[in-house]
């Protein structure tokens, strides 16, 4: 037996008024580009979905491709809360690769600056491990929105990981 399914559209939470800018769906125009010194550089294609239930809890889904193979890479999953009254935000993701993060900081404007809160993983997580994440989103004055990821492992500090820019596709 299936598990009925609410058609009709939610209204959307109060709390989220503050990043109702990210929802939709997003695409990459142009490649994005990765690197760190533990891997070569790569480039990739990316969508991005943000939804909501009516909760006071965004969902996202990010699903990234390489840009020449167009084999699947990261994904990506979770929520983004607002703490009520205030500026502060919180991004919970679970990654294809193991990794879970929970990220904090501040929305400026139509700007988020997070950096990791917690970081957990499977225990056959490949090496070295993250340790630290720090992550933009900005929506700039012509309607595209920037992602720029850094992040720091076992034997590297944190750097820029990955930057790409998106248009919305719907």
């Amino acid at each position: 037996m299936a598990c009925p399914v609410n058609h009709t559209a939610a209204e959307l939470n109060p709390a989220l008024l503050p990043i109702d800018w990210l929802l939709g769906a997003w695409e990459s125009e142009e490649p994005g580009e990765g690197c760190f010194p533990t891997i070569n550089p790569f480039r990739y294609t990316e969508t991005l979905h943000f939804s909501h239930v009516g909760q006071p809890m965004m969902n996202f889904m990010f699903n990234a491709f390489h840009a020449e193979s167009k084999k699947p890479l990261h994904r990506e999953c979770g929520f983004i809360r607002m703490q009520p009254g205030t500026n502060r935000v919180a991004f919970i993701a679970a990654q294809n690769s193991g990794l879970v993060e929970i990220e904090e900081g501040e929305l400026t404007g139509k700007q988020l600056n997070l950096q990791s809160h917690t970081l957990a993983r499977i225990s056959f997580a490949k090496e070295p491990h993250v340790q630290q994440i720090s992550r933009v989103f900005q929506l700039r004055p012509d309607g595209r929105l920037e992602q720029t990821v850094s992040m720091a492992t076992d034997n590297q500090p944190l750097m820029q990981h990955l930057h790409i820019i998106y248009h919305r596709s719907s």
